[in-house]
């Protein structure tokens, strides 16, 4: 599973601080007590009700020890029928169990078929466990009864973690394999995807049509995977392997600019692993009101609608091809082996993670994956995750892992050992570990054994103290010069509580010359005493950007003006950068940022340009000169958007050509910025302009178009922002947007405009309800009682009639 980067954030500020003080209770691998074989299904839907009728044969056997009793997980469903060979079985059910007696001791050797009929109703689910995930409910009805004109209709199931439960009875958990068919009938209009191979089609004469959905392989249940709805497929395919993507209607022209890359992914991955794409097809689904980033379902994997993009996002980027990597990693790391339990999720998630740096390394260069992994090591840092294990039996909710440790901290961790074992035992260890385990499960010491055994190496240590243990390195690092015997020592203490040991480049410049020295931290207080021909300008500690660490040392001005010019790795550009920008009165920092505008990587660029400070008396007009440059003819168009942003700031008519070629990019970050720049130069000319553009393209750049709206103090505009202000608020990462649409709900929030205020409650009450397993829900309530109160102390006319809306929106999110 891939989480939206911005909601994990969102749980990093919110959720990780309900249960931080929660007993946490030993979690280890369920009780093989019984072993699924095979499920079949046969379900239709009652749209009106949001349930589903279902009728299942499911084949087990006991796993070792002889019994009478089987027990599956069954949430909220009625049931109807449960039988064995025709003739009826007793049984108890609580709404979460079902207990059923046998009519003999079965032993481990002696198979059975239980049918039973059963009707879900996955509105009625309430998971034992985390208040947070009360809404896990595993089955999701899309605007079933067509309110909405503007969303199609459409279902779709999520189940992990334990949430296929919800839909049909099964043993729910990680460490169970079964394979499956599943008939699906639907109306005819309505196309379906589930795993495996739709083997044929069958017309019925009540205007549905029967799906049969054939998956021979063996996988968990928690991947079990139904969608229905009306989408085009575009049909591609990796060797003889059909790729399909399923989407609605209007994105079927740019299908294959978001999701073209996957046959080259499925054949990078097949290689690395040494085990060719294991499943007979791969498709992909994007679903409305997705409570997640995407689920790697085996062979139909599912993505939230933030999926789509039209062709001047794509222009910029594809701010989804980490998410479509990532879930095609975890057909091999997942999939084709799971994680025997939760606690052991690292084995799915860090490498479902860490495959993002290995696609972004081989399709775009180590710029990108390092830039990639910066922001993903900053996410673990900036959360409370200093203290938790990467393998943890204990916690309080199995929701607890899926968290920055187990996917970004993972994901360090594993390139740490990438990086210590070289890539050829890198991937060898990968092809051991899966082709051991294969339509199995694994954990933490079989990844291990795995490495050990290609590699040769001892790797307890590894594990001991980066799987089986918290934290990471904080490093105090200081130098020690010998002019005489020309030899720098480095010092290296380790200031946190747990010791680490690991391995540490460091690259000392002298006389334009780079040397990298490889050491071994192997205590926390370590040195190393290097040679120089030359008294060296800079050192740097780190210098591959592979130790998970902070470094804390002194640098002055100098250094880091040196290290902007030399360093190689991003991290060490991006730190010194940062560092120059603060201190652009120094003419020697200004320049060196002036210089970084013509960097190879374009995030370097691209942060040049927004940190450049123009009102200063060494802003040069050469230097104002290369930033129209890059405004108007850099290959990039993200950096195109920053200079034109940065050339902005400057409030000069003379710069309003720039502006209006940016207002004629295809790009939409570039007509973004070029509408707040051409704003302050020519107000009419970009309101004219912002008030011709189509409500796609208004809601794609709703930021710029907020900051204008707002300053204009333009209330004919309020009903657009007010649909992006929950977004704004909580969904970005950017401070600057946070605060940008708090102001617009300030302002709403007072509002005298009914529909405004309705618009506003409508967008809160949506993302509370799409985003209440993040607890979104109560902070939408929040934001409506603050509401209240706004309203209460204005001198507004439909004062009433808006609490009542407002108290409306309150009551829906109660429910």
């Amino acid at each position: 599973m891939k989480f939206q980067k911005t909601i994990t954030v969102f749980i990093l500020l919110i959720i990780s601080s309900t249960f931080i003080q929660a007993q946490q209770t030993y979690r280890g691998e369920k009780e093989k007590k019984l072993e699924l074989l095979h499920t079949k299904l046969k379900v239709d839907f009652n749209f009106k009700e949001k349930e589903l009728n279902g009728e299942e044969w499911v084949t087990m056997k006991p796993y070792f020890y002889a019994t009478d009793k089987v027990v599956l997980d069954a949430k909220a469903m009625l049931i109807h029928e449960v039988s064995l060979d025709g003739k009826s079985l007793d049984f108890n059910y609580d709404d979460f169990e079902l207990i059923i007696d046998l009519p003999k001791v079965y032993s481990k050797n002696e198979k059975f078929t239980l049918y039973l009929k059963y009707t879900a109703r996955p509105e009625k689910v309430k998971q034992k466990g985390s208040a947070a995930i009360t809404s896990a409910k595993g089955l999701y009805f899309i605007n079933p009864n067509r309110l909405d004109k503007d969303k199609p209709t459409q279902i779709w199931t999520q189940g992990e973690t334990e949430a296929s439960s919800c839909w049909f009875p099964t043993i729910d958990s990680p460490n169970q394999k079964t394979s499956q068919e599943i008939y699906i009938t639907v109306p005819s209009k309505y196309v379906t995807l589930s795993n495996g191979k739709l083997e044929n089609q069958t017309n019925n004469t009540n205007g549905t049509r029967t799906d049969y959905w054939n998956f021979t392989q063996k996988h968990a249940p928690y991947l079990f995977f139904m969608g229905v709805g009306e989408y085009e497929i575009i049909t591609d395919k990796y060797k003889d392997i059909p790729v399909d993507y399923y989407v609605e209607k209007k994105y079927a022209p740019v299908a294959k600019d978001i999701f073209g890359n996957t046959p080259e992914m499925l054949a990078f991955f097949s290689k690395i692993t040494g085990i060719e794409y294991p499943w007979n097809k791969y498709a992909q689904i994007v679903g409305r009101d997705y409570v997640s980033g995407a689920m790697e379902n085996t062979t139909a994997v599912i993505h939230g609608e933030h999926a789509y993009q039209m062709p001047g996002q794509l222009i910029d980027e594809n701010t989804h091809e980490n998410t479509i990597a990532h879930e095609a990693f975890h057909h091999w790391f997942g999939d084709l082996v799971t994680a025997e339990s939760w606690s052991n999720l690292t084995v799915n998630e860090s490498f479902a993670n860490y495959s993002e740096y290995l696609w972004l390394e081989h399709k775009y260069g180590k710029d990108e994956a390092n830039a990639h992994l910066f922001e993903d090591q900053e996410a673990y840092k900036s959360g409370q995750n200093f203290d938790k294990h990467l393998v943890r039996f204990r916690y309080h909710d199995k929701e607890d892992m899926f968290d920055a440790v187990s996917y970004n901290k993972g994901g360090s961790i594993l390139h740490m050992l990438r990086n210590y074992l070289g890539d050829e035992a890198f991937n060898q260890g990968m092809n051991t570990y899966l082709t051991d385990n294969k339509y199995g499960t694994g954990e933490a010491h079989q990844l291990r054994l795995a490495f050990e055994k290609v590699s040769g190496k001892d790797l307890n240590w590894f594990f001991n103290q980066w799987y089986f243990n918290s934290g990471h390195p904080k490093l105090d690092v200081s130098y020690d010069y010998n002019k005489l015997r020309k030899t720098v020592t480095v010092n290296v203490v380790q200031s946190q509580a747990n010791e680490f040991n690991f391995p540490l480049a460091i690259d000392i410049f002298e006389a334009g010359k780079r040397t990298r020295h490889e050491v071994f931290v192997d205590g926390k207080d370590a040195s190393f005493t290097l040679p120089y021909v030359k008294q060296p300008k800079l050192i740097v500690v780190n210098a591959d950007g592979v130790v998970l660490c902070d470094i804390n040392e002194n640098k002055i001005l100098s250094d880091y003006i040196f290290q902007l010019k030399h360093a190689e790795n991003y991290i060490h550009k991006r730190e010194a950068l940062i560092e120059v920008a603060k201190k652009q009165d120094d003419r020697s920092a200004f320049e060196a940022i002036a210089g970084a505008l013509n960097d190879d990587f374009y995030k370097i660029r691209v942060l040049a340009l927004e940190n450049i400070n123009l009102i200063n008396k060494y802003a040069k007009k050469n230097v104002i000169t290369k930033i129209k440059s890059l405004a108007m003819n850099d290959k990039k168009t993200l950096v195109q958007a920053a200079a034109i942003e940065t050339l902005g700031k400057l409030t000069d008519p003379e710069l309003k050509p720039v502006f209006e070629k940016g207002l004629k990019s295809k790009s939409y970050a570039v007509l973004g910025k070029s509408l707040v720049g051409m704003y302050y130069v020519d107000k009419n000319l970009a309101i004219q302009k912002s008030k011709t553009l189509p409500l796609e393209v208004k809601n794609i750049i709703a930021t710029p178009l907020t900051r204008i709206y707002l300053e204009e103090n333009d209330d004919d505009e309020l009903n657009f922002i007010a649909s992006n202000v929950m977004s704004g608020m909580f969904l970005s990462q950017n401070k600057k947007i946070q605060s940008l649409y708090k102001k617009a709900y300030d302002k709403i929030a007072k509002s005298n405009n009914s529909k405004v205020i309705s618009n506003l409650v409508d967008d809160i009450v949506a993302k509370g309800i799409q985003y209440k397993q993040y607890n979104f829900d109560k902070v939408g309530i929040n934001l409506l009682r603050q509401m209240v109160q706004r309203q209460k102390t204005a001198s507004t006319d439909n004062k009433l009639k808006n609490i009542e809306i407002i108290k409306t929106g309150i009551a829906k999110l109660l429910e």
